[in-house]
């Protein structure tokens, strides 16, 4: 009995020392931490320079992939995270954007060097031959269908509308889909930002 006490005593002792299990807050978009996709990319920027997504470890790294003759989601899209960084204050030099093109026929460097940056002079274009396009496309489960004209003299391209969201360890976070609003998507940066999204 004498054992059992003393054991009962260490036990509640010990339990009294554990921490509070603080409960996992849900981020606003989709969670897909750990999920095997969406890698990464090597591709070059509207300034000539290689890129990949190591070269952006130490930030929050928001990736969309659209084209600049886009008509609505992506002009809507690039605008809205223009908006959020601007919001962030002091934090918002530790979140870069970066636009992959769907449509490198028409997306020079040149243009989007024109066209990305107007939204914010830190977004990044990204930009690669069609295939090199297709194959990050691919690893990011990226849907894109080129849709001629009714005169067949030009093109639209139906494609994957979200975002996708790493952490400044590089390790792919969210996926957010267009049309959520901005709000959520500024709280679940401010808490990777912070560290707070273990």
């Amino acid at each position: 009995m004498r054992h059992f006490l003393l054991w009962l005593c260490c036990f509640l002792a010990l339990t009294a020392c554990e921490k509070p299990q603080t409960p996992k807050v849900p981020f606003a978009n989709t969670d897909i931490t750990g999920l095997d996709y969406a890698k990464g990319f090597s591709l070059t920027d509207h300034n000539g320079k290689p890129r990949t997504l190591a070269d952006f470890k130490g930030k929050v790294v928001v990736v969309f992939f659209g084209y600049t003759h886009c008509p609505d989601v992506c002009p809507t899209t690039l605008s809205e995270l223009a908006g959020i960084k601007k919001a962030l204050g002091s934090e918002a030099e530790r979140l870069q954007v970066i636009f992959i093109t769907l449509d490198p026929e028409r997306d020079t460097p040149e243009l989007m060097a024109g066209f990305v940056p107007a939204f914010d002079s830190s977004f990044l274009g990204l930009w690669g031959e069609q295939a090199v396009i297709d194959k990050v496309a691919k690893d990011f489960k990226v849907f894109a269908q080129k849709v001629p004209s009714k005169d067949g003299k030009s093109y639209t391209i139906d494609h994957t509308a979200g975002s996708y969201v790493f952490d400044d360890q590089g390790r792919i976070r969210l996926f957010v889909r267009h049309g959520q609003g901005g709000d959520g998507l500024q709280k679940d940066l401010q808490r990777l930002l912070a560290g707070n999204a273990a």
